[in-house]
């Protein structure tokens, strides 16, 4: 599903890594390791389009998601180190314009089961500024039960969630790649990520240049 390709990236003067090749099947999650610093949020940014890389080829379904723009935006969930909540707005209001901005519309009734089943029935109606960093992740969170993207790219997804919420974004997270679709995560905490088809691709920053 997705191909990578001689791909390199630089922040300032400094080469985070280079000639960068791998790919990722259906029904696989890849799990990128490495030290802080070393890139593996520049690689998930560049691979969702949100950032050029230096050199290199990052291709969707055998073609390169540059030639691909929207149509590929629309394939892909991305998931970084900000939950991305509007604080004046309450989960639902924050679901919805999220699936408004995926192009991907929503029931208000699929909204209120995502927040029951992330543990947040009660705090449908809730402005995102009254509700825990916990809580607050776990709107965000909600975003994996009602995306319907074959490719996710979660940069951290398990960090500040309590037990619970962890155990049940591992059974999403597992549940989208036995479905067929693929994931790309950085994680720096001990979870069972999958009983499917993991790989792992560790960073180790080249020498400056």
């Amino acid at each position: 599903m997705l191909e990578v390709e001689d791909l390199a990236c630089r922040r300032g003067d400094r080469t985070l890594f280079t000639a960068l090749s791998f790919g990722l099947p259906a029904s696989t999650l890849l799990h990128v390791r490495g030290r802080n610093g070393s890139g593996k949020t520049t690689l998930l940014r560049a691979l969702c389009g949100l950032l050029r890389p230096d050199a290199g080829t990052i291709r969707w379904r055998g073609e390169a998601i540059t030639a691909l723009a929207d149509d590929y935006n629309r394939e892909v969930l991305y998931f970084g180190h900000l939950n991305g909540i509007k604080a004046d707005l309450t989960g639902q209001e924050n679901l919805r314009v999220a699936a408004t901005l995926d192009q991907d519309p929503i029931s208000d009734a699929a909204i209120t089961d995502a927040l029951a089943q992330i543990g947040l029935a009660g705090f449908e109606d809730l402005p995102t500024r009254m509700l825990s960093q916990g809580q607050k992740k776990r709107v965000a969170l909600a975003r994996l039960i009602l995306s319907k993207a074959p490719l996710w790219i979660l940069d951290e997804p398990f960090t500040a969630l309590d037990t619970d919420a962890v155990a049940l974004l591992e059974r999403r997270i597992a549940g989208h790649v036995a479905a067929g679709g693929a994931v790309v995560l950085t994680t720096h905490q001990e979870v069972q990520l999958t009983q499917g088809e993991i790989q792992r691709l560790t960073l180790e920053s080249a020498p400056s240049q």
